[in-house]
């Protein structure tokens, strides 16, 4: 058994409770950016998210997170589905636009398609999941959305956007 120092590196930062810390130690994961859409009650529903995961391959499940305060819990929660869509490079500009606004608004100009589902898929995204909902987990102030994927495509010739350190960016592959 290897033998840990007690003391830390000096490039370590020692733990911190405070929030904006923790935010900053979590944003050194990069991450994909998503527009998580759904259709309730007779309206559309989409919001940026990027904590969105792969879960399971047999059966085919996916999870995301949603803060318990979001103005579009309900409608997540409860309207039995939703639809992952994965944002490619060229869409930081939508990632903004899903993130704030009403509702209505956070769809203007954005080339759709309603599917079998209702729910509506980007049209320009890399990936889209469209999920039936199939269970909902408490975890502290979020919910854990996992949805088992319904149907799903993806664009080969599109590179797709990231978050990395509250900045967007895209993927570069080391050399080989």
């Amino acid at each position: 058994m290897r033998h840990m120092p007690d003391a830390m590196p000096a490039a370590a930062q020692a733990p911190s409770c405070d929030p904006a810390e923790y935010r900053k130690a979590l944003s050194c994961f990069a991450t994909g950016v998503t527009v998580v859409t759904s259709h309730w009650q007779g309206s559309d529903w989409g919001m940026t998210c990027n904590s969105f995961s792969s879960v399971s391959l047999d059966p085919r499940l996916v999870l995301w997170s949603i803060r318990k305060a979001a103005s579009s819990l309900e409608a997540f929660t409860r309207s039995g589905g939703f639809t992952v869509n994965v944002l490619s490079s060229e869409q930081e500009a939508l990632a903004k636009q899903f993130a704030t606004g009403d509702m209505a608004a956070r769809f203007a100009g954005v080339p759709t398609t309603r599917q079998d589902s209702q729910r509506q898929r980007l049209n320009a995204a890399v990936a889209w999941f469209d999920c039936e909902l199939h269970q909902l987990v408490d975890a502290g102030d979020h919910h854990i959305v996992i949805g088992q994927v319904q149907s799903f495509g993806w664009q080969d010739d599109a590179s797709a956007l990231t978050f990395w350190r509250s900045r967007f960016g895209q993927f570069e592959a080391l050399p080989a």
